[in-house]
């Protein structure tokens, strides 16, 4: 089962969130992609407490497409060090889990 994964990306607006999902989409990376929106993020960055609003994307793929994502999702985001975690899924309803493989499939796989 732990041939899927889920991703999280956060995003600095609505725009972004939205053309990096597609883009992933598009290209066989995810099958699927939410936007949550928006979200309150505060975290500590370069020494300083920051209050954003943020847009998170929920990615649902192959766990072996994770590297190909993260590469993927640097090239497309405009933050320095963007959050792009990975969380192995455990159960799923079957036939949602086939769409998934199926949705991720590429020519090399």
């Amino acid at each position: 089962m732990n041939e899927i994964s889920i991703v999280f990306v956060t995003a600095a607006s609505q725009d972004e969130a939205t053309r990096i999902a597609q883009t992933l989409v598009e290209e066989r990376f995810a099958a699927c992609a939410n936007i949550v929106a928006p979200i309150r993020s505060i975290y500590r960055w370069k020494g300083k407490i920051c209050d954003e609003q943020e847009f998170l994307i929920i990615f649902k793929t192959r766990t072996s497409k994770f590297e190909s994502i993260q590469k993927r999702v640097k090239e497309l985001h405009s933050y320095e060090v963007p959050e792009i975690v990975s969380f192995p899924l455990q159960r799923g309803l079957p036939q949602y889990l086939d769409w998934v493989m199926e949705q991720t499939e590429t020519e090399t796989q």
